[in-house]
């Protein structure tokens, strides 16, 4: 079982994923991870799957998704669900901070 823990998102140096793609994990569980990402404006993540579900939240900024080949326009307040093994990407329109959930938590991102 995991033990209980507090993550200080100013205490966790930043990943670079991709040009402009910025990842910081934070609180990781036996069946959850949440992570941050920061996207800068016209920076993208290329189509990719992975069998992982992953909810998003979007705190800052407007991003386009593409989910199973349909396109969304999403900004601050709003939230997304990719199930597992649908092939998705994203381009930032503006400068973008996101929260994403995903279960079972991404190894790769340990």
């Amino acid at each position: 079982m995991s033990e209980p823990a507090i993550v200080r998102t100013s205490e966790v140096e930043p990943v670079e994923m991709l040009p402009g793609v910025q990842r910081r994990t934070l609180a990781t569980g036996e069946r959850q991870m949440i992570c941050q990402f920061r996207v800068a404006q016209g920076a993208s993540v290329p189509p990719h799957s992975h069998p992982h579900e992953q909810v998003g939240y979007v705190l800052e900024g407007r991003l386009r998704l593409t989910i199973g080949g349909q396109a969304f326009e999403v900004g601050p307040g709003d939230s997304y669900f990719i199930p597992g093994g649908v092939e998705h990407d994203a381009v930032a329109l503006t400068d973008c901070v996101l929260l994403d959930v995903f279960s079972p938590p991404r190894e790769e991102y340990r």
